[in-house]
């Protein structure tokens, strides 16, 4: 855990801020990648995952934009609300699950309204580098473009597109107008990450040039949708899990050691082993290929298929 003091919250857009975060210590903060994310410990025993928009080649600093969201559990209230210049935190360290590829000839990159924290430090990277990328950001109004000052001001404005309101984002037409090795890149809202994805596979975009993140999980389903089922621990503890109750719940009122984040399978922090038995996978962080092995789940969100899952804990 790293202590950090808050020496900037700034609102950048509407319901939007910006956090910049530096060393309590004055010192160096641990270097990260374009399109990483730390964890930050929130007043109330919150933690959450927010993107570091800033230069990966900035030590003294990471800088993260918070949108406030209307369905907050929590998190996004309590930035908006309940820190201010000066505090401390804990955040973790650096860590990507959305890194560049390394040597692409050329990267397209697309966010959708939050979704701009990552996609901007890999612009800054891409710039930095001397690389050949392209920027399309679209957002429901120029009052909710987080970022956008900075954008219009940056070195590499003229490889920036912004698409507000009714100048709607074609993203079919911007996928078939590329070249065979181009890399895209996006993060948003799910709505948008499915129009790439979709959008690339009926172009026969190979799957390793489809590179996507999400801010949040899928929509939860509706109310008694869910049946109990049984965890088996490697012990052979039997635990069982409430059809009101997620997989990582009944863990940890169990007293089984879990760590948990996002609780919306977003983040991957509590990926589990699965040792026996096949998961009804409900996250966004595994890859098709990945949960169609149903040899790993993510408690927070994803239940059994049968009566039992046996797991590697």
């Amino acid at each position: 855990m790293i202590t950090v003091r808050i020496e900037a919250k700034t609102a950048i857009a509407q319901d939007v801020c910006a956090l910049t975060l530096v060393p309590a210590d004055g010192g160096a903060l641990p270097a990260f990648t374009a399109g990483a994310h730390v964890d930050v410990h929130l007043p109330g025993g919150i933690v959450r995952q927010y993107s570091i928009s800033n230069d990966p080649a900035e030590t003294h600093r990471y800088v993260l934009g918070v949108l406030r969201e209307a369905g907050s559990r929590g998190g996004s209230k309590a930035v908006h609300e309940q820190l201010a210049a000066g505090q401390t935190l804990q955040v973790s360290a650096p860590r990507n699950h959305f890194p560049l590829a390394p040597r692409a000839r050329r990267s397209l990159l697309i966010a959708g309204g939050i979704g701009i924290t990552p996609i901007l430090a890999m612009a800054r990277q891409l710039a930095r580098d001397d690389a050949d990328f392209e920027l399309h950001y679209a957002a429901s109004s120029a009052e909710r473009m987080a970022f956008r000052a900075e954008i219009e001001a940056s070195p590499w404005a003229a490889v920036a597109r912004l698409h507000v309101g009714r100048q709607r984002l074609d993203v079919e037409r911007l996928l078939a107008a590329q070249a065979a090795d181009v890399h895209v890149y996006v993060c948003g809202p799910k709505r948008l990450i499915d129009a790439v994805t979709d959008a690339s596979q009926r172009l026969g975009w190979p799957g390793e040039r489809v590179h996507h993140e999400f801010f949040a999980g899928a929509e939860p389903p509706a109310p008694g949708g869910n049946d109990a089922f049984d965890i088996e621990l490697r012990s052979g503890r039997v635990i069982r899990v409430a059809a009101e109750q997620t997989a990582a719940q009944a863990l940890i009122a169990a007293g089984v050691p879990l760590l948990t984040s996002c609780e919306q399978g977003v983040c991957g922090t509590c990926l589990t082993r699965v040792l026996a038995g096949e998961p009804e996978h409900r996250d966004l962080y595994l890859t098709p290929q990945e949960q169609a092995a149903n040899d790993q789940f993510t408690p927070c969100c994803s239940r059994s298929r049968g009566q039992r899952l046996v797991l590697d804990l």
